[in-house]
This record gives structure tokens, sequence and C-alpha cells, in this order.
């Protein structure tokens, strides 16, 4: 059971990690920040966000998947 509800977690987050990968509201945007397109920022800020994503994935549904007994 603990499986089916981790695998109802993780699966609409990466969902979303996906989906707002491309900043496609940002597009036509001309904003310069710090001497970068806005959009480029975005994506330096998501793949943070995604980093920390894959890591909690990795320690945690991904270990257990895999049988990896963390002491």
């Amino acid at each position: 059971m603990r499986r089916n509800r981790t695998g109802a977690v993780w699966a609409p987050l990466f969902a979303v990690l996906v989906a707002l990968a491309v900043p496609w509201f940002l597009w036509g945007d001309a904003r310069v920040v710090a001497g970068l397109p806005l959009w480029l920022w975005w994506h330096v800020g998501w793949m943070g966000v995604a980093t920390v994503a894959f890591y909690a994935f990795t320690r945690g549904a991904w270990d257990r998947a895999m049988g990896v007994n963390r002491g």
C-alpha cells in the first residue's frame, strides 16, 4: 500500500516538473536580469528545483523500489 501512495505523490510531481520546464509564459518577453534573459534565469532556477526533487526521489522511492537499505 505504501508503494501506491508514494507513486501517487511522485507521478504528479514529475508531471509538474516536465510541464513547467519550458517557460511558455515567458515567450516573447524581452526582459533582461543581470545581463541574461529572464527565460534563462527561469531555466537555471527550475533545474535547481528539479535537482532537489530528483535527489529526494533517489533517497526515498528509488531506494525502496530497488531494495536498498540505508542504515
